[in-house]
């Protein structure tokens, strides 16, 4: 082995990501939203770029913006006036007779309040409680009684558990099996070994079906029905409308939501004939706005692309419904393209659009293909998942259908090849349980 230092001359070739590419690629990839926040704060560094919220439209999905310009849409003055929201103690609190209620337990159930998460349940700690508000334990579990007497039904519970038994107590206090099963087989009634309670309890399987059956309608959550105690709704902005029209399907991007940004032309006539540090700070800032008007452009070019792609090789979806997704993977899309198949990730990350049938992510556009008995065809994922909510809703429920045997179905029926595990693997995305637990006494 020869260990002797030396030179050597060597042509490689490589690709040398620059700060201009890498922010090329930041900004495809980013949603409006993260658009909006980089154009602001790139305006606080770079005096030269001037960043214009006038454009900017919030959209109505309840009226169409086209019709919009052509017909005057009156305001409902008595929509302005402002909505009074009231909180979760206050709401609480209205319940109680707080003219008949001592002052210090009054302030126990008000420190209580504020020790329930979202979905309603209690979990501070009475000892500690007791201690901050220098009052009694007992005086405490007072106050927590009081609380879980409110509606909802469940509300204050320390766990699950109680929570049930509150609102079984609260909607049918007669039923003693419901009590007894949720008191003393709580956890092997959710893993549904009835055989088991069936025979302590000297009760028939079809009885703990009608105790399963009533549970099911009780709230687990009981806070989030309280006017506050949900989180503020998200609303979706799409970034791509699709439309049909006479000529059949359109696509045009949404860029309302979007900030125009503008050169500063009175700012670098100021400065530009200043001292030679000056200019070259005005230059690099230049290129800087150059580059961000760039990348927007190649941004907006690509998204329209991939869309347009995406209609193209999915009209039947846009038509018909969803259940007519076909066959779609990121690297056919790029092929077509002449583009790189990251850059097709990168433009469908966290970007949606308005459909005639509704609002979806691009992402949800892709999917693998699946086998079938013909070899010349495939079928979506999408459609498997459909095709197995489908075999299942039909099943006979006394004797539901096991994985294995959706297999063998989904093959003779619709000449669909998919694995055990791939059924099993889409029944738990689908949320549906397993055989076992589908399974109904009648």
């Amino acid at each position: 082995m020869n260990l002797k230092a030396g030179l050597w001359q060597q042509q490689t070739l490589k690709l040398a990501m620059t700060q201009e590419l890498t922010q090329a690629i930041a900004l495809l990839q980013y949603s409006a939203q993260e658009l909006t926040a980089f154009l602001e704060n790139k305006a606080l560094e770079n005096p030269l770029i001037q960043v214009d919220h006038a454009n900017v439209q919030p959209m109505n999905p309840l009226i169409d913006r086209n019709r919009r310009k052509h017909q005057k849409v009156e305001k409902d003055w008595i929509e302005q006036i402002a909505e009074k929201k009231y909180s979760i103690e206050e709401q609480l609190i209205s319940q109680l007779n707080i003219k008949k209620m001592p002052a210090e337990q009054l302030n126990v159930i008000r420190y209580l309040i504020q020790n329930l998460d979202e979905n309603g349940y209690f979990l501070g700690d009475i000892s500690e409680i007791a201690k901050n508000l220098k009052v009694s334990e007992e005086l405490v579990e007072e106050g927590l009684a009081v609380l879980q007497t409110l509606e909802p039904a469940g509300i204050g519970a320390r766990n699950l558990q109680e929570c049930l038994l509150m609102q079984i107590y609260y909607e049918n206090p007669n039923n003693e099996l419901a009590l007894n099963i949720i008191t003393n087989y709580f956890v092997p009634f959710a893993e549904k070994k009835w055989k088991q309670i069936a025979k302590e309890l000297q009760v028939t399987l079809k009885d703990i079906q009608d105790v399963f059956d009533e549970i099911q309608l009780l709230n687990p959550k009981p806070g989030a029905t309280l006017i506050g105690g949900t989180a503020n709704a998200a609303y979706i902005t799409p970034d791509a409308i699709i439309e049909q029209t006479a000529e059949g399907l359109t696509v045009r991007m949404f860029d309302d939501p979007i900030p125009r940004i503008s050169f500063n032309e009175s700012y670098y006539q100021k400065f530009k004939n200043q001292d030679q540090q000056v200019s070259r700070f005005l230059q690099e800032k230049f290129q800087d706005y150059q580059w961000i008007l760039k990348s927007i452009e190649q941004r907006k070019e690509t998204l329209t692309n991939v869309v347009a792609k995406i209609v193209e090789k999915q009209p039947s979806f846009f038509q018909k419904g969803a259940q007519y997704l076909v066959p779609m993977t990121m690297k056919e899309v790029a092929a077509e393209l002449d583009i790189h198949e990251s850059t097709v990730s990168r433009a469908v990350r966290e970007k949606y659009v308005q459909t005639p049938i509704g609002t979806y992510t691009l992402k949800s556009f892709f999917t693998s293909t699946i086998q079938t008995v013909s070899e010349d065809e495939g079928t979506s994922s999408t459609q498997v998942k459909n095709s197995i909510s489908k075999l299942i809703e039909k099943e006979n429920k006394e004797k539901p259908l096991s994985d294995q045997e959706i297999v063998v179905q989904l093959k003779t029926l619709e000449g669909i090849v998919v694995s055990r595990r791939t059924i099993a693997k889409y029944r738990d995305q689908l949320g549906i349980p397993s055989s076992s637990k589908r399974k109904r006494f009648m």
